[in-house]
């Protein structure tokens, strides 16, 4: 017992004495001469020392762009992390029916390949820059290391590697949901999480076959969709960026969104909902652009009222307050506060975002517009090789009525048909208002009743338009009057 206590005792003397040697060498000796004799060190226990070890941030280049490589590594350690690690993080997936499993921070597990045994570690470096958050900071880093023996370099380099990142593809291709995104304010991007966008699983229940619009319109759309997603050799062939604008136009009320959310179930791909009004300038919209993934639609409804993107560059209201501050300085800097608030995202920014050089970041990638009022809109804006395909969202024709009908009331054909047909062809009626009249309100309602509601607001909707028609033919000629004589 002497014995082991003297040992102990003498252990934790010579422990004392490195850590002040530690503790003096940082402190006393040249930053140029530390690293001098740090290099030296490593380069000494390298020669004994038999173990490899091959590092996988988590960011790539400036932090601008996640890397791929550690995505499909996290992918394909999440099948070995379940079964070896101690810790791990739980992520629902498909409704919550079952979960996915990956390492926590700072945990290893050990894989083997081929008979060859190596260690996978999971690191988080936290950033030692102050911060006044709770959550974890954009700065800070996580890696995979890989660690392996060094007579295994070849095995490891090659085949491995290979193995484990074709694994990791078909994980994340196993286990993909598909999520709706959301711009976070760039003040929120270094707290919760340091992320650009937010998620929520998309769950939205609209196909092209409940979609109401004409069959033959119908399919040239998923003719398209499908010709744009098996065209990656096309457009590296034309040296295009893999990516494809359309724009979406229409009354509101005619399905501009639904229609997006069948393109997003049709083809299985991400939405990014991106809010233009949030975005502070052209250089938040790129790094924006950045961090959305392949196989995504990205998506900015009414663009026409989420910025001053419209033909006329500048109002004349807004002419008229660059005068009065430039004669008043005082007002000008009043003004400042609230025009940083402001977003700054220029015509030309939208354009590089959407057709530019920056475009080209990520391949497989949707843009979509929708707009109420595509006249309003800058011609460069929706050119031809910016918005591909234009797609009218029109008022409910009878065809897309039978498409409604079959999904609100179960129903391929009725008598009173024929009398919506009728009042369709002389009506303006958006799917939305069709489908609102065309919805079960109680279990004593049955589908003759809510036709025949239809039919009463087509036909109110009928007369509301001839007494408007009238009213206006009145004031014209009433006008027409005026003029006349104001000529006399």
């Amino acid at each position: 017992m002497t014995t082991a206590l003297e040992m102990w005792s003498n252990l934790g003397s010579v422990m004392a004495a490195l850590m002040f040697a530690w503790a003096m060498f940082n402190q006393y000796f040249p930053s140029q001469l530390r690293t001098h004799i740090e290099a030296s060190a490593h380069k000494a226990v390298g020669h004994i020392y038999p173990y490899i070890h091959i590092k996988f941030p988590e960011f790539a280049g400036e932090r601008l762009e996640r890397c791929e490589v550690f995505t499909a590594i996290q992918n394909y350690l999440s099948g070995s992390a379940s079964a070896r690690a101690r810790r791990l993080k739980a992520e629902s997936i498909k409704d919550s029916r079952s979960l996915v499993l990956s390492m926590d921070e700072n945990e290893e597990v050990v894989d083997e390949f081929e008979g060859v045994k190596l260690w996978w570690s999971s690191k988080l470096i936290v950033s030692q820059k102050p911060t006044f958050s709770w959550f974890s900071s954009s700065e800070d880093r996580r890696f995979y290391t890989l660690t392996f023996h060094r007579s295994q370099r070849e095995l490891i380099m090659g085949s491995y590697i290979k193995h484990v990142l074709e694994k990791g593809k078909v994980v994340a291709a196993e286990n993909r949901k598909r999520k709706l995104f959301t711009n976070n304010p760039s003040s929120n991007w270094g707290h919760y999480k340091g992320g650009k966008w937010s998620h929520v699983a998309f769950k939205h229940p609209s196909t092209f076959e409940t979609l109401a619009m004409e069959p033959s319109k119908k399919r040239q759309i998923m003719n398209d969709l499908l010709k744009f997603r098996g065209g990656k050799e096309y457009y590296e062939r034309i040296g295009k960026a893999w990516k494809r604008g359309y724009l979406l136009y229409g009354p509101p009320g005619t399905g501009k969104s639904t229609m997006i959310a069948a393109m997003a179930n049709f083809l299985n791909y991400d939405v990014y909902d991106l809010e233009l009004t949030t975005v502070k300038d052209n250089t938040e919209l790129r790094k924006l652009l950045i961090e959305t993934s392949e196989k995504s639609i990205i998506v900015i409804e009414d663009i026409d009222c989420s910025l001053d993107l419209t033909g006329q560059r500048k109002t004349k209201k807004r002419e008229k307050d660059d005068d009065e501050e430039k004669a008043d300085p005082v007002k000008k800097m009043a003004k400042g506060g609230e025009e940083s608030k402001e977003s700054k995202v220029t015509l030309s920014g939208l354009l590089n975002f959407i057709d530019g050089l920056w475009s080209a970041c990520g391949d497989e990638k949707i843009i979509v517009f929708t707009t109420n009022f595509v006249e309003k809109l800058d011609p460069a804006l929706i050119r031809r090789g910016r918005m591909d395909k234009r797609i009218e969202m029109s008022y409910c024709c009878f065809e897309s009525f039978k498409v409604l009908a079959r999904n609100y009331l179960g129903i391929e054909s009725h008598p009173l048909f024929t009398r919506v047909k009728l009042l369709l062809e002389e009506t303006e009626m958006t799917p939305a208002d069709v489908a609102e009249n065309l919805m079960l309100k109680s279990d004593d309602e049955n589908e003759e009743a809510c036709l025949e509601g239809l039919i009463k607001a087509l036909e109110k909707a009928k007369e509301d338009a001839r007494k408007k028609s009238e009213e206006e033919e009145k004031q014209q000629q009433q006008q027409k009057q005026k003029q006349l004589q104001l000529e006399r």
